[in-house]
């Protein structure tokens, strides 16, 4: 059975986003993508919402600017903290009086020195190291509503991505920002830019990302498999696993902002054999070419009493034509739409897919 192409509709159809998502340089983010969403599930009759691999909250946001009940999922920690700043914060925001004394040092305070022990020499320079154990510290131990903290967060950890190369912790590139060549990669300046202003300017951003659309909205942490039933509609927008068999790894990715989520035991959790200093690697089907299939399967036959609505790439495994298949075996009603991109570090054009079924 060949799958129905989605209707279109005009862009005056969709809900106005009124609250910017903030910008990222999260790999894998919808952010650009979600009027392209929204144009295509505006019409569906649908109240709740459960959003299984939120990520940056960038399409869980979206539903929430169209006054839906959304539920954001994901097993990863620091991006639980991102959807409990931008999602289930209703009102809070964190105000100049309460972002100075995150900055500066507190006196009579003998700050941990782990980043500037652990991470000399690898992602960033001895003083930066030194500004993110102290900022670190001051989070957990001078805010006390944890909305704000997780505000506070979000600039932390956007801060530490975009003064990287690559915008990413898979290697111990510190070079590449200190050393003096003639440079056709990267932003220079960004990089050397004082985490103070990153880190005040993703503040504003997340403060006007917040707003009450009038529901009950909740992060929780589970595994996919383990995510709870009976919403209106599901989206799924897992790892995405290339035709050669290799995903990407978000834990691997962003191990460093998974460990100021934990920044007290982190040691317990370093593998200090590996020259990044990342966590010690946990396997996921979802990274597997032998698995990933059955993964889609049992997760589409978890919430099969569901809309489903599932973002993937159109070069990926498991292939469209599985995918549909798979679909077509619960559901009566399956759409498609492609959308080109140019996604970063590959080589070539490919299409971002969106099935929905029902």
């Amino acid at each position: 059975m060949q799958p129905q192409q989605l209707p279109l509709f005009s862009p005056e159809s969709a809900r106005p986003f009124n609250n910017p998502f903030p910008s990222t340089r999260y790999q894998g983010s919808k952010r650009k993508l979600v009027e392209w969403i929204w144009e295509h599930v505006y019409h569906l009759e649908f109240t709740s919402v459960l959003d299984v691999f939120g990520g940056t909250g960038a399409v869980s946001h979206m539903f929430k600017n169209a006054a839906k009940k959304v539920t954001y999922n994901d097993v990863l920690a620091f991006n639980c903290e991102i959807g409990r700043a931008l999602i289930e914060n209703d009102t809070h925001t964190l105000a100049e009086s309460e972002i100075a004394p995150l900055l500066r040092p507190r006196h009579n305070v003998d700050y941990p020195d782990f980043i500037q022990r652990n991470f000399s020499g690898i992602y960033y320079t001895d003083e930066e190291n030194r500004w993110l154990d102290r900022v670190s510290y001051n989070i957990a131990h001078t805010i006390q509503n944890p909305y704000k903290q997780a505000i506070a967060r979000f600039a932390l950890f956007q801060a530490c991505i975009i003064k990287r190369p690559y915008n990413l912790f898979h290697r111990a590139n510190l070079y590449m920002r200190t050393a003096s060549v003639d440079r056709t990669f990267g932003n220079k300046t960004t990089w050397d830019t004082p985490f103070e202003v990153h880190f005040r300017s993703f503040v504003a951003e997340a403060n006007a990302a917040v707003f009450d659309n009038g529901q009950r909205n909740e992060v929780i942490q589970r595994d996919a498999l383990q995510s709870p039933t009976g919403f209106d509609l599901v989206y799924i927008d897992p790892p995405y696993l290339n035709q050669k068999g290799t995903g990407v790894d978000y834990r691997a990715f962003y191990h460093f902002l998974e460990g100021l989520m934990m920044y007290e035991n982190w040691a317990d959790y370093i593998d200090h054999n590996s020259k990044h200093r990342r966590l010690k690697p946990e396997q996921s089907a979802w990274n597997s070419a032998a698995a990933i299939v059955d993964e889609f399967e049992r997760l589409v036959q978890r919430h099969r009493d569901s809309m489903l609505v599932i973002s993937y790439r159109d070069d990926g495994i498991p292939a469209k034509e599985q995918l549909l298949q798979l679909l077509h075996r619960h559901k009566a009603q399956v759409y498609e739409a492609t959308q080109p991109m140019q996604y970063a570090l590959a080589h070539r054009k490919s299409h971002e897919l969106l099935l929905i079924a029902r």
